[in-house]
């Protein structure tokens, strides 16, 4: 499953860069550049038979309407949204959440590129600390268990992006793309 999300993301990109260049080099704001993305992302997962699966920009909510939420390195509760999330809405409970997406633009402060990657690091953790453990039938308190999770950084001067991959909690690799 993860290197089919992998090349759904990459087939994603592939169309993002080609279709967006304009918008990209004209550098309109990061959340018209995700939901673009996001209308690619979920195309591409459609037609690879991810069936149930929507790709959602800014999607804050959770179980019963409520506002999604992480617990940080300190285990305290932070509110979340995510740039973009590839999930089911929480309706296939025994794999709710696949790809989370975080975008920036290479000019933005370190600060917000650090809790960016922070947020990637919670969302594709499969528990926190034992005190939620997957069990494929109930759904978490607290947003976890995403498949991957992709840090973006366009970089317009350059007309390249870096890229992070993230897995399992931790950064698994890295890799930079000319557009």
């Amino acid at each position: 499953m993860k290197k089919l999300l992998h090349n759904i993301f990459e087939l994603s990109i592939d169309i993002f860069f080609t279709e967006e260049l304009e918008n990209i080099l004209n550098d309109v704001n990061e959340r018209n550049l995700c939901g673009r993305l996001a209308i690619y992302l979920e195309n591409i997962a459609k037609e690879k038979k991810i069936e149930g699966y929507y790709a959602d920009p800014e999607y804050n909510r959770k179980q019963n309407g409520q506002v999604k939420t992480i617990l940080d390195e300190e285990m305290n509760v932070v509110n979340i949204n995510c740039d973009i999330i590839l999930h089911s809405r929480g309706n296939i409970v025994a794999q709710d959440n696949l790809i989370a997406i975080e975008m920036k633009k290479s000019n933005r402060p370190e600060k917000e590129k650090e809790s960016d990657k922070k947020r990637l690091r919670a969302l594709t953790k499969d528990n926190y600390d034992d005190i939620w453990s997957f069990d494929g039938v109930v759904l978490p308190e607290h947003v976890c268990g995403y498949i991957l999770g992709f840090y973006m950084e366009l970089n317009i001067k350059t007309r390249n992006c870096l890229f992070e991959c993230y897995q399992k909690g931790i950064k698994t690799h890295e890799w930079i793309r000319n557009y």
